[in-house]
């Protein structure tokens, strides 16, 4: 039995490296798109910031390189993370003395910076989620999913809330130079966090980094199999998807206010999200893996059906209170399930590629398969509209039957330390 002292320090480590997640990723958005703003520069040149953000999409690409090359100390993530968060500390950094202005060698200085830091971030962030499959047993990965969900979200409101309050009352570089303070701080954490154990057949060549993630997620899981895996995976958080695209439109449209909506969202939301995390990682090592998929499922359901009563009965505040708290109370318990679950899918002679891989393949469910909602909204109305969010999962559920049956013990066709090689 693990000695709860080890646990905690698990959940700590992994709760320190989503603060080290969050910041670069808050910087590079939220906060430089004030400071640009802020000094006169046009929406349209601010808004090709966003193909900074390439990074972050196209990481699955150079994933194999970090389980090919791992720097061995203090061990094979830790080694990355420490030379990525000092590369993350230099560069927010440096960005305190960007200029920003409309000559072009300033606003090229700009791009370049954003796109190194986008670079580096979606870099750590490969490492960050393969530390944490690594580190955490199957029982504590619920717990550990949500802390660092939480670290994450701290990181997004200090430096969201906490850097524009800096910016406003001491300019905007000391609000960066601040951003690059709290990067500095996880540092320690990373150095003292709990040492990964060896793996038994370390990762040779590029070809084998390349194509060996695929190979032996296919041997463990059969071709059958694996492919209603990916399945599950694109269509779990489908509704999710479905309904993001499409709250603040509907909102507008049923007659609330721009700032009601901004500040229930941003509020309210996040605060029930919040707390939706900490409830899932509490239920999960209850309720283990299958049920904790279930039941936090049933939970984002009724979330989106919500939405539909708030269409259908013309709610006014309090149901828009109830509407929006339910949801996000609810996306909170399913993003720790589900990021559990993807973490029992990752062997850890290929954790890197292969979440990077599973977690493009979730992408795909909030972009490819949400995309046309809008359309759809149109045809049938609000109120079918959100119907039909709830039995978008349907799918997940029919899979869940074979895949992670209600008595089940875990996934099948989940990595198994005592089976599987490493």
């Amino acid at each position: 039995m693990t000695a709860p002292t080890s646990t905690w320090r698990r959940i700590t480590a992994v709760a320190a490296e989503g603060v080290a997640s969050g910041t670069p990723y808050v910087v590079g958005t939220k906060l430089l798109q004030g400071w640009l703003t802020a000094t006169g520069i046009p929406l349209g040149l601010i808004g090709m910031l966003a193909y900074a953000e390439l990074p972050y999409t196209l990481k699955m690409v150079w994933a194999p390189a970090l389980d090919r090359w791992p720097i061995p100390w203090p061990d094979r993530r830790r080694g990355w993370l420490l030379l990525l968060q000092l590369l993350l500390v230099a560069v927010i950094g440096a960005m305190t003395f960007l200029r920003p202005s409309q000559h072009p060698a300033n606003l090229a200085a700009i791009g370049l910076m954003a796109l190194l830091l986008a670079l580096v971030s979606a870099t750590q962030d490969i490492v960050v989620d393969a530390y944490r499959t690594d580190l955490l047993p199957e029982g504590e990965r619920g717990a550990g999913a949500a802390a660092t969900n939480l670290g994450y979200r701290g990181a997004m409101l200090a430096i969201g809330a906490g850097g524009f309050i800096l910016a406003g009352r001491h300019g905007w570089p000391l609000a960066f130079g601040a951003a690059a303070v709290l990067m500095l701080l996880v540092v320690p954490f990373t150095l003292t966090a709990p040492k990964l154990p060896p793996i038994g057949h370390q990762v040779t060549s590029l070809r084998q980094a390349v194509v060996g993630p695929a190979r032996e997620f296919l041997h463990r899981t059969g071709r059958g199999r694996g492919a209603m895996l990916l399945a599950l995976v694109l269509l779990y958080r489908w509704p999710d998807g479905l309904l993001n695209v499409m709250a603040v439109p509907f909102l507008i449209q049923q007659g609330f206010s721009p700032e009601m909506v901004g500040s229930v969202l941003a509020g309210w939301g996040i605060g029930a999200t919040i707390v939706g995390t900490i409830l899932g990682g509490i239920l999960f090592g209850k309720l283990g893996m299958n049920r904790s998929l279930w039941a936090f499922a049933l939970v984002g359901s009724a979330g989106n059906l919500s939405y539909w009563a708030l269409a259908s009965f013309d709610g006014g505040p309090v149901a828009l209170l109830l509407a929006v708290g339910l949801e996000n109370l609810g996306g909170g318990m399913v993003g720790a399930a589900f990021v559990a679950l993807l973490m029992s899918l990752c062997n850890p002679r290929f954790s890197a590629t292969q979440y990077a891989l599973l977690s493009g393949v979730y992408a795909l469910s909030r972009s490819l398969l949400s995309g046309q909602a809008g359309f759809v909204a149109e045809g049938v109305g609000w109120s079918n509209f959100f119907l039909l969010t709830v039995a978008s999962s349907l799918p997940a559920f029919l899979l869940m039957v074979w895949l992670t049956p209600w008595h089940g013990d875990g996934c099948r066709g989940a990595f198994d330390p005592a089976k599987d090689p490493t």
